[in-house]
């Protein structure tokens, strides 16, 4: 079997890292081949371009990225033409995907979307899209699969990928052990995975981290970082002022959240890892104001957080702003470390969602089906 990949997003080479591997415990001579990451790669697959690199945000960076995309997109649409996958697998990254998908379904190739985007939230209108050229999508929250077979998809519930992720986590525990050792409270500060997360909401959580050690004195601060040079935008960061009670660690995020009694978090796919290990955090999303306002007149769902979606209620403090927020922010964790009552309550309700909702073999079910549903006649699996 021949499958074509393409993920554009750390997270989805990640997730389509993790498909790869299942879909070769059932099939091990399954050739791979398409755009992703270096997680992609170490998996097996061969990659025609490192997408993951142009991960971009924002109208403007679009743009300057575009003669890429376009030059991307021909050597895609070749490859379908030449090389005839059995399948191809897009993972997230929509705006990409979309013309991805396009090129296929016009060559005949069976298109499965595999962490389909949310257009329940925020583009509802693009399931048209979706309707046209992908011919099933592989759905990751439970409400996801009625919503889009409502619209005229096929769609199927395999559960989040990332909880499979999860479930194989080997913290590093000297790591942890040492933190635990040190005296003070551990606050986590999640940036999130994207240059320009980073850039545009580490001041937020910088400043809610004053102000909290302002009044909490013995709370100390991680911050988790994706890549090496964000840990160094980071640190540049952090030159401006004197801020020994915050640490900067590169690829610690599993470990920090081990250890950290709550945390302060750019929204994204690091809130099922809060669930999954039941840390109450704070949520933010900042946004320029006119990404701000074209937002509100797209988006359709009442939180931007996977985990207050999951629990149909504002359970994490989440903001999606324009402005910085830290004194709200930093009012929140300032509770539940001098409330053990109120938090308590979070994380008791956290633990309850994740045993509702935190089911692993989430790759292992898209797996079987994407095999089940092949019409390759030539595969030896």
């Amino acid at each position: 079997m021949h499958v074509y990949f393409s993920a554009g997003e750390p997270s989805g080479a990640l997730h389509a890292a993790n498909l790869l591997g299942a879909l070769r415990r059932f099939c091990p001579e399954i050739q791979c081949v398409g755009f992703g990451g270096e997680r992609l790669q170490a998996a097996g697959a061969r990659l025609l371009f490192p997408l993951c690199g142009l991960a971009v945000m924002g109208l403007s960076r679009v743009l300057t990225s575009l003669h890429r995309f376009v030059r991307l997109l021909w050597q895609a649409d070749r490859y379908f033409r030449d090389a005839r996958p059995d399948a191809a697998v897009l993972v997230d990254y929509p705006g990409f995907n979309w013309w991805v998908a396009r090129r296929a379904h016009a060559r005949g190739i069976p298109v499965i979307y595999f962490v389909p985007p949310q257009l329940w939230a925020w583009a509802g209108w693009r399931v048209g899209k979706m309707r046209r050229s992908v011919d099933h999508v592989l759905c990751n929250l439970p409400f996801e699969e009625g919503w889009y077979r409502a619209r005229g998809v096929a769609a199927h519930y395999v559960g989040h990928p990332y909880f499979d992720e999860l479930a194989e986590q080997r913290l590093d525990e000297d790591f942890v052990a040492e933190q635990q050792a040190r005296p003070g409270v551990v606050v986590g500060l999640l940036p999130g995975s994207r240059t320009q997360e980073v850039e545009d909401n580490l001041p937020t959580l910088m400043r809610a981290a004053e102000r909290i050690h302002a009044a909490q004195p013995q709370t100390r601060f991680l911050v988790a970082c994706f890549r090496p040079a964000h840990g160094q935008f980071v640190l540049e960061h952090l030159s401006a002022g004197d801020r020994e009670y915050i640490e900067v660690c590169t690829g610690r995020t599993a470990e920090i959240l081990q250890v950290a009694h709550s945390c302060l978090t750019v929204s994204g796919s690091v809130g099922l890892e809060l669930l999954y290990r039941g840390k109450p955090a704070v949520v933010i999303y900042r946004v320029a104001w006119p990404l701000l306002r074209l937002i509100h007149i797209f988006k359709k769902s009442p939180y931007i957080s996977l985990v207050n979606l999951l629990a149909e209620k504002e359970l994490l403090p989440e903001y999606l702003t324009d402005r910085c927020v830290a004194e709200a922010a930093a009012g929140h964790v300032l509770r539940w470390l001098g409330d053990d009552e109120a938090y308590g309550r979070v994380c008791q309700e956290l633990t309850a969602l994740r045993d509702r909702v935190a089911e692993p073999g989430a790759c292992e079910r898209a797996a079987r089906f994407i095999l089940a549903t092949s019409t390759a006649e030539s595969t030896e699996c």
